[in-house]
């Protein structure tokens, strides 16, 4: 495809860094920049803890241009292939620190942590610091909950977290100009260099074993999947990166449609909510804050938040996942799904988008490029629920999320119910829906419906917990509605 180019451009170090894919030495293009920072001198700083992006140990930031300003985001670099950093600024442990008048001049969050003893064996300190850093670069005066959000996944394996803490807070309160907000100006024009100099050129990056594409624009994204229809598509790879990290899969062909730029948007009317099917699941979670609170809350407890960084709404619909945290709620929402190709456009509702394990409807030549999500009416109650053997940083035993609407007697006039963990896919409870239908809204007849639906499904037992757990959170869980929904 013409219009293509084979080098990966980003700034390190307050350099332009560029990687020319056509030459013999050039990395793979699926080394994650965990593995890269790695062969750097002067970059040791990154560790390599679990490879799957559940320690933090490998936490950098990412500098991004937004309307024209520097935004950054902390990720896990052990989840991040090398050509995400095309157009962006890569930030690690080594660049918070600067020499003045011949004496290394610390950032404020480093101080802070050896101030108040927030490290013994340093091991997991480069990771916490650099979540720090991107909590310092995004919030004034953040609360206790924005700083344990902001941790959430940095395993600090010897210290404790409340001097950690105790040092975000601190450093976060007065917030002066540091040393990237002095350079942000000569930081932004080397940004705009890059993007000037490859002239929206899409990235195509082709080694010996593989073929990696990443399309400036959504024209080019359905090129590719066409001229390409068994490459794997990604937009974050927080799916498809630890299965490579831990079983070396070989991966030939890879479409990456992470930065589309009409991918990525998000709006509004009156009747619903529109979102690009490569919208980060952090942006999701902030913009649907107020208006769609159960889509907000699940996502609080969805991964961390180096990860939501990363991983796409769009992702985790393709994904099929039976234990996927936001299938059972867009299954409430009515979520509907549009698929693109270069030659058509079509919607098609979640439940008939989702046809199996780990199986939809897309075809060998289409993306998902859009997720719609109608106003629910003022009088319907939504709620989602995640049952899991941690609070944060896990995935669903069993997930669940519910839709309520009462008459004015406390009669249920409308009910749905959908079960993740409990099947290959996302599934209603169809029988214990029915025995609610236009009955009174208390607690004897929740507890029927639970000895319904008790029998209405045949989960399995795996490593994450046996069959009748998850019978018995799948009851508490409806019960847990009736009583929140009080």
């Amino acid at each position: 495809m013409n219009n293509t180019s084979s080098v990966l451009s980003f700034i390190l170090d307050d350099n332009i860094v560029e990687i020319d894919f056509n030459n013999s030495d050039a990395p793979s293009p699926t080394t994650t920049v965990l593995k890269y920072l790695r062969t750097l001198q002067g970059h040791k700083g990154v560790k390599e803890g679990c490879s799957v992006g559940d320690c933090g140990a490998c936490t950098v930031v990412l500098g991004e241009l937004k309307n024209g300003k520097i935004h950054y985001k902390a990720v896990t670099s052990c989840l991040v292939f090398l050509p995400a950093l095309h157009g962006k600024q890569l930030i690690t442990i080594e660049n918070l620190s600067y020499i003045k008048d011949q004496k290394t001049e610390l950032h404020p969050v480093q101080k802070q942590i050896i101030e108040l003893h927030g490290t013994q064996c340093g091991y997991c300190t480069p990771g916490i610091v650099m979540s720090l850093f991107a909590l310092y670069k995004n919030f004034d005066n953040p609360t206790r909950k924005e700083i344990e959000n902001a941790l959430t996944g940095n395993l600090c394996r010897c210290t404790g977290y409340q001097p950690i803490i105790e040092a975000a807070s601190r450093a976060c309160s007065e917030n002066p100009e540091d040393i990237f907000s002095k350079n942000e100006i000569a930081t932004i024009e080397k940004l705009k260099k890059i993007l000037q100099k490859n002239n929206n050129k899409s990235l195509a990056l082709i080694s010996n074993t593989q073929k990696y594409y990443k399309p400036v624009d959504l024209i080019h994204a359905l090129k590719f999947r066409k001229d390409f229809p068994q490459a794997i598509i990604i937009s974050g790879a927080t799916d498809i990166s630890p299965k490579k990290n831990r079983f070396e899969l070989e991966l030939d062909e890879i479409i990456d449609i992470s930065d589309v730029p009409e991918l990525k948007y998000y709006s509004s009317d009156d009747n619903n909510f529109y979102w690009g099917a490569s919208v980060l699941l952090e942006d999701l979670k902030s913009l649907s804050k107020y208006n769609l609170p159960a889509l907000h809350n699940i996502l609080e407890v969805f991964g961390s938040m180096q990860i939501r960084n990363l991983a796409s709404i769009g992702g985790n619909v393709a994904s099929a996942s039976p234990i996927s945290d936001l299938l059972p709620l867009l299954f409430i929402y009515n979520a509907q799904i549009e698929i693109s190709s270069l030659q058509n456009k079509s919607t098609i509702p979640i439940k008939d988008f989702i046809r199996g394990y780990r199986k939809t409807a897309l075809k060998a030549d289409e993306i998902i490029s859009k997720i719609t999500i109608p106003k629910p009416a003022k009088d319907i109650t939504i709620k989602a629920f995640k049952f899991s053997k941690r609070k944060d940083l896990d995935i669903s035993t069993i997930s669940a999320a519910f839709r309520l609407r009462l008459n004015n007697d406390n009669e249920t006039e409308e009910i749905m119910i959908v079960y993740g963990g409990m099947a290959e896919v996302p599934i209603r409870a169809l029988k214990t829906e029915d025995y609610l239908r236009e009955k009174n809204w208390d607690r004897n007849i929740i507890e029927e419906a639970m000895t319904i639906l008790d029998n209405e499904f045949k989960p399995i037992s795996d490593v994450r917990s046996d069959a009748e757990t998850r019978r018995l959170a799948a009851r508490n869980l409806l019960l847990k509605f009736w009583v929140e929904s009080q």
